[in-house]
């Protein structure tokens, strides 16, 4: 018998498609508290504050010119 694991938002409760949403990671300054994690649709991830962080490593040779 097959066992199925399904995703469900944390914020609104809604089951998340395959390859549609998100995983937000909170890190606290204070090393002892430790971090929290949350699964999110992408409709929920793209209201949370913050902003856009570059990818790191080169650049394609094509953009690089």
């Amino acid at each position: 018998m097959a066992r199925v694991t399904r995703l469900v938002c944390d914020n609104c409760g809604k089951e998340v498609d395959e390859a549609k949403g998100a995983v937000m990671r909170i890190n606290f300054t204070d090393a002892r508290r430790g971090s929290k994690q949350a699964d999110l649709c992408d409709a929920c991830a793209g209201k949370m504050p913050g902003q856009a962080v570059a990818r790191r490593g080169r650049r394609p040779k094509t953009a690089a010119a």
